[in-house]
């Protein structure tokens, strides 16, 4: 098995697949030892299956540019990354206990907000907060469950203990790559599937679909969902077309729907309209309602919020669910866990300072060219600095962002995130760091995908892996070497 790792470069982080002696962890051993025994031609051959793969089943994002959208293939390294079942596990608690705390946290805040009453989260916080939607005030979802769907990022530091990095619960995406990049994988390393485990991802549409099911304001045996999308030219829009088509459920545009005297939603068909009962929206809130938000969206349907606040309809995820997807509530997640549930976290968060605490702010001020600054509503990498690779001039603006909006800003310390061997070239392994996106359902009941969407960063040293940015994926596996 030394022909890959000898020359596997040690790192001063942990890596998932081979430790620090060059020896393959347990969950990686058979894979690592398959790869030793094929040959760099065959290698080679395997890297350009997965990439005719890509292209033949048209995976693929875009991209926003100055000079318009691009689409691009989803890029893909063949070697997966392993975790232990029994690590994994505590990782599936973990995550859990987080999403049942956060919903009652969103259930609390637009009802008798006790949380700021007894000063576990201060109320300028929610007050100031961008996705805090007045509008939901009063209302109670289906079991009180307002983030149906979350993405939470999770990192791996130099001990390999998984920390959370943040809490994506208003439209999270990337897990249609999660399930194609199993499928990919299964192509190009079929011979390590032969036997049971590598656990299996496949039952995530069947899980989405039974929870989405779950909402329905009517009883019936066949309620109507639907997949709402913003239409082609989201970036997300293979996403939307591949889990509409896994579960079996129409794909829809606000066009598609409208709302009826009767403040039921109803979708437009060839045979008249038919009422829809559950609509799992990949709109913003501010788009999902010219009625109740922005007057000039043409991508939401006119009277969905009174549908939905009559009980007519479900939304998934709930609007106003954002409140919680705010990097400066990620601060005090921890201390939600606790008082809601009455439980220690089982997962940690990265160390934060919140620049709208004069005494934290003056620290960052001082450190930035050390520490990683995001804004509190961004996603998708933008608008953040990564200390250790600014310039003094990027330092400068921020400095400057930071000063004049403190509560937009959060900084975490640079991160020892994890490797993972990623081939780089011919027949050569090398580092890179990653993060890991599991998704979490939660309606009446809750479920975690088995392992999620491994992003990697492809630049030797960055720590930048989202898709936009250059980053690019892994087939994650949860290998059970245990037999549990």
């Amino acid at each position: 098995m030394d022909k890959l790792t000898s020359q596997y470069p040690s790192s001063a982080f942990f890596d998932e697949l081979i430790d620090e002696k060059g020896t393959p962890r347990p969950p990686a051993k058979q894979l690592l030892g398959y790869l030793d025994s094929l040959s760099e031609e065959e290698l080679e051959k395997r890297r350009i299956t997965a990439e005719a793969t890509i292209q033949e089943m048209g995976i693929s994002f875009t991209v926003y540019t100055e000079e318009g959208n691009i689409d691009r293939a989803w890029p893909f390294d063949i070697v997966p990354r392993t975790i232990e079942a029994s690590d994994w596990k505590i990782a599936e608690a973990g995550l859990k206990q987080r999403l049942t705390a956060l919903n009652l946290f969103i259930n609390d805040l637009y009802h008798d907000q006790n949380v700021i009453k007894d000063g576990i989260i201060p109320e300028h916080i929610i007050k100031d907060s961008k996705n805090f939607r007045p509008e939901c005030v009063g209302i109670t979802p289906a079991y009180g469950v307002w983030a149906h769907i979350c993405g939470t990022d999770l990192v791996r530091d130099e001990n390999g203990d998984f920390f959370v990095l943040e809490d994506n619960l208003r439209v999270p995406s990337g897990v249609s790559y999660m399930l194609e990049n199993r499928a990919i994988t299964k192509r190009v390393l079929p011979e390590l599937f032969e036997n049971d485990a590598i656990l299996p991802v496949s039952s995530y549409t069947a899980q989405l679909f039974d929870t989405l099911a779950s909402l329905s304001p009517r009883d019936i045996e066949k309620p109507e969902i639907v997949v709402l999308t913003p239409g082609i030219y989201n970036s997300a829009y293979f996403e939307h077309a591949f889990l509409a088509q896994q579960m079996g459920v129409e794909l829809v545009e606000g066009s598609d729907l409208f709302v009826d005297k009767d403040d039921c939603v109803y979708m437009k068909t060839i045979d008249g309209p038919e009422r829809v009962d559950v609509i799992y929206r990949r709109i913003d809130d501010l788009f999902i309602d010219p009625e109740a938000f922005d007057p000039e969206s043409v991508l939401g349907v006119a009277g969905l919020m009174r549908a939905w606040r009559n009980g007519n309809v479900s939304l998934a995820n709930a609007p106003g669910a954002g409140v919680a997807d705010d990097k400066v509530v990620y601060a005090y997640v921890p201390d939600i866990i606790r008082y809601y549930l009455d439980e220690e976290p089982i997962l940690n968060n990265v160390e934060t300072f919140l620049c709208d605490d004069p005494e934290q702010r003056a620290y960052v001020l001082e450190n930035l060219d050390k520490l990683v600054v995001k804004p509190a509503n961004e996603s998708g990498g933008y608008g953040m600095l990564v200390g250790p690779h600014s310039t003094k001039k990027e330092q400068a603006l921020f400095a400057e962002l930071i000063t004049k909006h403190p509560r937009n800003y959060i900084a975490q310390p640079t991160l020892k995130l994890s490797t993972a061997p990623t081939l780089i070239s011919k027949g050569l392994l090398e580092p890179r760091h990653l993060d890991l996106r599991p998704f979490i359902l939660q309606a009446k009941d809750t479920y975690v995908t088995t392992g999620g969407l491994t992003r990697v960063a492809m630049k030797k040293g960055s720590l930048v892996v989202n898709s936009s940015q250059g980053g690019g994926s892994k087939d994650t596996w949860i290998v059970d070497t245990k037999g549990e």
